[in-house]
């Protein structure tokens, strides 16, 4: 289930070139960079990303803490090794951008 902090990034991510249906791809490729450096500026965020292979994307400071608000809330150590159908549940895009 989508919380606030959940919906607000989703939008975020939206408004900075996600489509819709690529989130929780990314969100699973911050989730890795966020577990290699857990500390990590929005600009090494950006790199990390880009080396992953998200080159058009770029997050700014705000999005960047609400995507670690949004994984610490879902327990961050726990999910790296989760499955993408688990990014596509816990991140339902549709039911997310159609609540706000």
């Amino acid at each position: 289930m989508a919380t606030m902090v959940d919906k607000k990034l989703i939008r975020k991510l939206i408004e900075h070139g996600v489509e819709a249906s690529l989130i929780p791809g990314f969100i699973r490729s911050l989730v890795n960079a966020c577990l290699i450096n857990p500390n990590m500026s929005h600009c090494q965020a950006n790199k990390r990303l880009k080396y992953l292979g998200w080159d058009d994307i770029e997050i700014d400071y705000h999005t960047l803490q609400l995507a670690i608000t949004s994984l610490e809330t879902k327990g961050l150590s726990q999910l790296e090794y989760k499955s993408a159908p688990w990014y596509l549940n816990s991140f339902n895009t549709k039911n997310s951008i159609s609540a706000h």
